[in-house]
């Protein structure tokens, strides 16, 4: 395999570096992959401490003949612009570099346009089913550590979890529980201008979680009949396997077209678990491992 240096811009003031990912052996037009950040200012290979989930994708799907396009996330190449940004959404932070990615990849002509796969992972699985809808030429989504919940839940949700530590950190995490729980009240009565005055964190305001908060992945599964294979980790204590894929088998159990999948032993960068606690996510993520053989078989066989 080798990797072409590419540059995804959506727009002109926020041009991000990424990598074209061929198989060897080329003989085209190629099935292909665009990847989806998670949340958080993320760089191409996806990294989290010691790992980096979008280049184990890349290599992995690559030895099955598999091209993938992978960009640093927007905030994470222009942080300071995207902070300076009152009323950011997903669209610009997200959705409108993948859009982008998509097109460069349907205009190369080592790629089968009609082979062109959007794989997101925790956030960006949330959002996959959005921006298949929006681009319209996809052939199916790969949707990794994904919710069907809406992200003010999930922020709640972790919260609640880390209240597990010691008496200190259980006083912190349940006045910030408090805190949030309080602001997202009525979050969807409240008008676009009152959401832009209310601040999250950072520059995030409230307008955030309700412009994404409008329609879920399973809002957008149901309207869609894109293929879709949803994977998830036994031990992902950040999206959980009995509460939010539960639920997505739940909630799309009429709607054709959906594989699902659990690695029992896997955690939410899809490697092997080593403490399945959510106050050691420093630990957990900060010793270098890779996603085995099987994440890359499943995958290429959704693909065939």
């Amino acid at each position: 395999m080798y990797s072409e240096k590419i540059q995804v811009a959506a727009a002109p003031d926020y041009p991000l570096n990424g990598l074209l990912t061929i198989p060897d052996g080329n003989r085209g037009p190629l099935p292909a992959i665009v990847m989806v950040h998670g949340s958080g200012a993320s760089n191409m290979d996806e990294k989290v401490l010691k790992l980096t989930p979008f280049k184990d994708l890349a290599e992995g799907l690559a030895k099955r003949g598999i091209a993938s396009l992978r960009y640093d996330k927007r905030t994470f190449a222009h942080g300071r612009k995207c902070a300076r940004q009152k009323d950011i959404t997903v669209r610009e932070e997200t959705i409108d570099d993948a859009l982008a990615a998509l097109d460069l990849l349907k205009s190369d002509p080592r790629i089968d346009p009609e082979r062109i796969y959007i794989l997101g992972h925790s956030m960006g699985a949330m959002l996959a089913p959005r921006i298949g809808a929006a681009w319209g030429c996809a052939r199916g989504l790969i949707m990794m550590a994904g919710t069907p919940f809406r992200l003010e839940d999930i922020v709640l949700r972790q919260l609640k979890q880390g209240q597990s530590g010691n008496p200190l950190m259980r006083l912190i995490l349940n006045a910030q529980y408090k805190k949030y729980a309080r602001l997202f009240d009525g979050l969807y009565e409240m008008s676009d201008e009152e959401s832009l005055r209310k601040k999250f964190a950072g520059n995030l305001t409230l307008y955030y979680f309700k412009e994404m908060g409008q329609k879920t992945a399973v809002d957008y599964l149901l309207e869609s009949d894109l293929p879709a294979l949803i994977l998830q980790g036994g031990k992902d204590f950040q999206v959980l396997e009995n509460e939010d894929f539960v639920a997505f088998r739940e909630q799309l159990k009429d709607r054709p077209g959906i594989e699902y999948k659990v690695y029992p032993e896997l955690n939410h960068c899809f490697v092997n678990s080593l403490y399945s606690d959510i106050l050691k996510a420093s630990k957990e993520y900060g010793t270098e491992r890779h996603i085995p053989e099987e994440v890359f078989d499943d995958i290429a066989a959704f693909l065939a």
